[in-house]
C-alpha cells in the first residue's frame, strides 16, 4: 500500500492529513506514505515531527495586498506553478502511489491534478461547509469526495460524496485526561473558571488584539485565560501581560501542542470557525464563542459557524464586533450553568467520530 497525502498551509489542513495517514498505517502496517506540501509552510515542520517524509513544492498563493514585494511575488506565481507541476509529475513517477489524497491547501491542486491526469486514483477531503475553489475544480476527476457537512451536492457530483466528518487528532477524539490534569499541565488554579482562546494554528490578530485591549477583564472577573497567540503576536502578548501585571490570570502560549490538555482544562472556548476547530469542539463538547475569520475564501468560516448557531450549539460574534461584544458573550456563558450545559449537549450532538477510519474505508473501496 503506497499513498501520497497532499495539502497544508495551516493546522486545519495538516492535522486531518496526519490523522488520515495514521489511520492508513493502522489499516496497513507496512504502508508507505509520502506527503507533498508547500515550501516554507507549516507542514514542512509538522509532518516530519509526526514521523512522515514530505516533499515541498515552490507553490504559493496569490497575494491580495498589493505592496511592491507582493506584486513581485504575484509575478513569480506562473513560474512557481510550472515548476511545481514538473516536480509533482516526477514525484508521482518515482513513488508510484496506489492512491493520492488531497486535503486542501496550495500543494493539493497541482498534486491531485497531475495524479488524475496520469491515471492515479484520487480522493478529496473537503473540510468546510462551503467547498473551496480548488476542490471544486478537482472533483471531476476524483473517485470519492469525503465531506463533513450535509448539502455538499451543491458543489460536487452527488454520486461521489460520502459523509465521513472531519478527521481530528486521536488524543482529542478520545481525551483521556481530566480537567484537574489539564489545569496542572498549564499551571492553572484547580478552582475557578477557565477560558481557552485559540485563533487557529497561525493565530488570529483580531482575537489577540481584543484580549490585549481587555487584559484587566480577567483579573476583575477572576477568570483564568489560557491563550494561544500564534507566532506573530506572541512577543507582543507577553509584553502586554507583564505590563498589565496579570500573569497570575493569563497564561500565554505561542502554540499549544497538547490540545487535549487545553480542552480538558477549559470551561468555555473562544475560537475561529475553521472546519477542524469546529470538529474538535463538537467532539470535546465545549461551549464556544465563534469569531469567524473574514479573510477566507467565500466567507466559509461564517457559514461553518452558522451551522452550529442555528442548532443552539455555539454563539457567534462577527470579527468587526469582536472588541466590544466577545467578552460580554463569554461572561454570559460563565454566568449561566444551564446555558453552558445546553450548548454543550447541542454541540456534542453534532460530533462525527471515527472520520479518519471512514476515509480509509473509502480508500480501501477505491483500491478494490
Amino acid at each position: 500500500m503506497k499513498a501520497i497525502v497532499s495539502g497544508g498551509g495551516s493546522g486545519g489542513h495538516i492535522f486531518p492529513a496526519v490523522a488520515i495517514a495514521n489511520a492508513i498505517k493502522k489499516r496497513w502496517s507496512d504502508a508507505e506514505i509520502l506527503f507533498v506540501g508547500a515550501e516554507g509552510r507549516m507542514e514542512m515542520e509538522k509532518v516530519p515531527a509526526a514521523g512522515y517524509e514530505i516533499k515541498g513544492l515552490p507553490i504559493a498563493g496569490l497575494q491580495r495586498k498589493l505592496t511592491p514585494a507582493n506584486i513581485v511575488k504575484n509575478l513569480q506565481l506562473p513560474f512557481r506553478m510550472l515548476k511545481s507541476r514538473r516536480m509533482v509529475k516526477q514525484i508521482l513517477l518515482d513513488f508510484q502511489p496506489d492512491v493520492v489524497v488531497g486535503v486542501g491547501g496550495f500543494a493539493s491542486e497541482p498534486t491531485l491534478k497531475a495524479a488524475a491526469k496520469m491515471g492515479y486514483k484520487t480522493l478529496l477531503q473537503e473540510q468546510n461547509s462551503y467547498a473551496g475553489l480548488t476542490n471544486k475544480l478537482l472533483a471531476r476527476d476524483a473517485q470519492v469526495i469525503c465531506v463533513a457537512y450535509d448539502g455538499m451536492e451543491r458543489f460536487f457530483p452527488k454520486e461521489k460524496i460520502v459523509f465521513t466528518g472531519n478527521p481530528v487528532r486521536a488524543d482529542i477524539e478520545n481525551i483521556a485526561v481530566t480537567s484537574a490534569e489539564g489545569r496542572a499541565h498549564f499551571g492553572l488554579n484547580a478552582e475557578g473558571p477557565v477560558l481557552l482562546s485559540v485563533g487557529g494554528s497561525l493565530g488570529a490578530r483580531t482575537i489577540n488584539q481584543m484580549i490585549i485591549n481587555h487584559l484587566h477583564f480577567f483579573k476583575e472577573k477572576k477568570i483564568q485565560l489560557l491563550w494561544q497567540t500564534g507566532r506573530w503576536m506572541y512577543d507582543e502578548a507577553v509584553r502586554a501581560v507583564n505590563a498589565a501585571g496579570v500573569g497570575e490570570w493569563v497564561k500565554v502560549h505561542q502554540f499549544i501542542s497538547r490540545m487535549d490538555m487545553a480542552y480538558a482544562a477549559a470551561d468555555v472556548v473562544i475560537s475561529r470557525a475553521g472546519a477542524i476547530a469546529i470538529s474538535e469542539l463538537c467532539l470535546v463538547g465545549k461551549p464556544v464563542v465563534l469569531i469567524p475569520s473574514p479573510n477566507v475564501a467565500e466567507d466559509h468560516q461564517t457559514k461553518n459557524a452558522l451551522a452550529l448557531v442555528d442548532r443552539g450549539a455555539a454563539l457567534m460574534v462577527r470579527d468587526v464586533d469582536c472588541d466590544n461584544q466577545c467578552l460580554p458573550r463569554v461572561l454570559e456563558l460563565f454566568e449561566s450553568a444551564d446555558k453552558r450545559e445546553a450548548m454543550s449537549a447541542a454541540i456534542k450532538g453534532m460530533a462525527a467520530r471515527g472520520a479518519a477510519d471512514k476515509i480509509v474505508d473509502q480508500i480501501e473501496k477505491i483500491l478494490k
